[in-house]
Order: C-alpha cells, then sequence, then structure tokens
C-alpha cells in the first residue's frame, strides 16, 4: 500500500470543502512536483471558492497556455475574469470583455460539446450592453447549440433569455418544458421563482411546489 501523498490528503480536504487546509497542501506538493497541473487546477479551483480572482485568473491561464487544447481551462479561465469584471468598476470591467469572450468561444470551439462555456455565452450577450457587444441574436445562437446538446439546457436557457427581457408568457413556457424533462432541484426552482417573482401568481408557484415535493 502506497504512503499517503499530501496531494491525496489535499483532494481529501477538498472535497469536504476545507479549502484553506486543502490550498496548504496542494501548495507544498506543488514545490516537489512542479508540473502537477491538476494541483494548479485545484488551486485555482479553491481561489475560485473564495473570491480571490486575481489568483484564480493566474492559476487558470497557466494551464490554458500549457494546454491551448483544454476547453475547459479556457472556460474556468474566462469563467474567473468574468467575476473579476463584475467586482471591478465598470471602465476597468469593459477593458475585459472581449478576453472573456474570446476564452468562452475558444472553449466552445474547441469541445463542440461543452455546455457550461455555451452557457456562459447565452448570460454573457444578455447581460452586456449591446453598445460593448451584447447582442440577443448570439445568444439566442448558443441557447439552440444547448437545445441540441441537452434539451433541459435549451430549454432553460430560451427561458432565461424571455425571463430576461420580461417576456414571462414565453418563460414560462420553456421552465416549463425544462421541468417536464428534468424535474430536477434547478428546474424547479426556475419555474418557482419565476411565478413567486416575475408572475406574482402565488398560487401556481404554491402548486409547483406541492408537485415536486412528492
Amino acid at each position: 500500500m502506497k504512503a499517503e501523498t499530501d496531494f491525496d490528503k489535499a483532494e481529501k480536504l477538498y472535497n469536504q470543502k476545507k479549502y484553506s487546509e486543502a490550498k496548504v497542501l496542494f501548495e507544498s506538493f506543488l514545490k516537489e512536483n512542479p508540473n502537477n497541473y491538476k494541483s494548479i487546477e485545484y488551486l485555482g479551483d479553491i481561489a475560485g471558492h473564495q473570491k480571490d480572482w486575481n489568483e484564480a485568473i493566474k492559476e487558470y491561464k497557466i494551464l490554458k497556455n500549457q494546454f491551448p487544447k483544454t476547453a475547459n481551462y479556457w472556460y474556468k479561465y474566462g469563467g474567473a475574469l468574468g467575476m473579476k469584471a463584475k467586482s471591478v468598476n465598470k471602465f476597468k470591467a469593459l477593458g475585459m470583455i472581449d478576453e472573456i469572450e474570446s476564452s468562452f468561444l475558444m472553449a466552445s470551439k474547441l469541445d463542440l460539446k461543452h455546455i457550461d462555456s455555451r452557457w456562459a455565452l447565452v448570460m454573457l450577450y444578455i447581460e452586456l450592453p449591446g453598445i460593448v457587444g451584447g447582442s440577443e441574436s448570439k445568444a439566442i445562437k448558443y441557447s439552440n447549440e444547448l437545445m441540441n446538446l441537452s434539451k433541459v439546457d435549451g430549454y432553460l436557457s430560451k427561458g432565461f433569455i424571455d425571463e430576461y427581457f420580461k417576456r414571462f408568457t414565453k418563460a414560462e413556457m420553456n421552465y416549463k418544458a425544462a421541468h417536464e424533462i428534468g424535474n430536477s432541484k434547478i428546474t424547479f426552482q426556475k419555474l418557482y421563482n419565476l411565478y413567486l417573482n416575475k408572475i406574482k401568481d402565488k398560487f401556481k408557484a404554491q402548486k409547483l411546489k406541492e408537485q415536486f415535493e412528492k
């Protein structure tokens, strides 16, 4: 039986959400094994959990430069940049948009089945003002790609777009379709929140909740 390495211990701590303790062990393991890229990814993920976006960006940048054909590293890098953009002033955030967008686009091109990067593009194009590249038609393009990959994600993303533009009747249809297929906590939550907070129909919300809890 091989001795448990710092990496194994760190991974266990990470899975228990003991991020600070895991970080110390991953860092010490990395000193001995500087090319252990899985440790670098974990350190990026830990930084993300701790909302240390600069650190997350640094770790993911190493990975995407080292493995430029791995979609998930581009996606994680773009995601960390996006979260940082939300935490800085608007002017600074504007300067980051191109890199965020190109990272998600790269991930979606490298892996034609990468669901998360397509979701990220839908949200990016919907939430960005038109003046800096926001576009409903671009969002719909990636929503359609999601529909081909996963019906649940397709309907959820269409519902998200409709809800954003206050087209609540259409959003309800899309969220309902997603919930009928997925019947998951996520699909329930989307439809329930729409009923409760947007359509303001407490009766529908309550009825949905009772059905879901059965």
